[in-house]
């Protein structure tokens, strides 16, 4: 059994993000739903009017068939410059983080004007439903009705098929592992890539970065269980668990298409992360792993400026432009 986490030997924060955590303190002992919610909106509403006043892209919003009768909104945000150029662009399937109980399809989504310009590329950012109120394969069933729609709209949408990929942050990459494989097994859209960002895989909190990072701001592993019972209830850590719930789980991991994993070593997700990513090697799957040293979940949020979050931007820039230039 691990030892407690006020034993526990963890590794450091870096320096140049240290002293923000040390400002923000240890963040609270009990979590509820809509605390936060309204904490998360509020760090998000800022990005999401910043995206909206951004000149260099158009955002523009579609109703979709969802599969429970309802409909799904989705976004999707393209290049404005040369908007009446017939040409395909590259595609990004965005799915955004939230610990599966909070934030929209608008949560992340700034970094779209980024793709945009960088990549020419076009992003379409779903609305899936949050646990409690959505739960079990509820929410990656939202998200994989969107991709097929989206499948069927590519060329509409100005969007090359043979370049379009799946990208998911935090929660949300944990939604984008569980919808490519519901892809692949329901024969679903070909996917170019699979990109993970600091992706939530696991409901079981068992290894030892889990143990490590049980308290601190931002996620830790104490916000982690609480997310995860909002979505599975009673069945959270049972082996009545999907892998379209917690995508851990999956017992075969082959014909995912080539994968991005990124996080950093001081957060809970680290270890079921590198476990993921060896798993995928295993089962043949071209897969680039980046850890970085001293970073918090969220990391590149919470200290934009610090050089390990520059770094890990442009390499992920670097996978994109692979990807959609050459192939991998």
């Amino acid at each position: 059994m691990a030892r407690s986490a006020d034993r526990q030997p963890r590794p450091p924060y870096d320096p140049a993000i240290d002293s923000v955590l040390v400002a923000l303190g240890h963040g609270p002992d009990r979590y509820e739903v809509e605390r936060v919610r309204k904490v998360s909106a509020c760090r998000t509403k800022p990005l999401t009017a910043a995206l909206m006043a951004d000149k260099s892209v158009r955002v523009d919003d579609e109703r979709i068939p969802g599969p429970r009768g309802k409909d799904i909104e989705v976004s999707i945000v393209r290049p404005k410059a040369d908007s009446n150029i017939k040409r395909l662009r590259p595609g990004i399937f965005y799915i955004h983080g939230g610990a599966l109980i909070s934030c929209n399809r608008f949560a992340g989504l700034d970094t779209s004007a980024v793709w945009a310009r960088d990549l020419d590329a076009i992003t379409i950012s779903v609305e899936y439903g949050l646990a409690p109120e959505s739960t079990g394969e509820q929410l990656v069933d939202d998200c994989y009705a969107a991709l097929l729609w989206a499948e069927k709209a590519l060329t509409k949408l100005g969007i090359d098929p043979g370049r379009f990929i799946l990208y998911g942050t935090s929660a949300g990459g944990g939604l984008a592992a569980a919808t490519a494989l519901m892809a692949r097994d329901k024969g679903g859209p070909k996917l170019s890539g699979l990109f993970l960002e600091c992706p939530m895989l696991d409901d079981r909190n068992e290894t030892v970065s889990a143990q490590q990072y049980t308290n601190g701001p931002f996620y830790n592993s104490t916000m982690n269980r609480f997310a995860w019972s909002c979505l599975l209830g009673d069945r959270v850590g049972t082996n009545a668990v999907s892998e379209y719930e917690a995508p851990a789980r999956a017992a075969d991991l082959r014909g995912l298409p080539p994968t991005f994993i990124d996080c950093a070593s001081a957060e809970p997700f680290r270890d079921e992360i590198v476990i993921f990513a060896s798993r995928l090697w295993a089962a043949g799957v071209c897969a680039e792993l980046h850890i970085w040293p001293g970073g918090p979940h969220g990391y590149d949020r919470i200290a934009p400026d610090a050089p390990m979050s520059k770094q890990a931007r442009e390499a992920r820039l670097c996978w994109l432009r692979r990807v959609f230039t050459r192939g991998i």
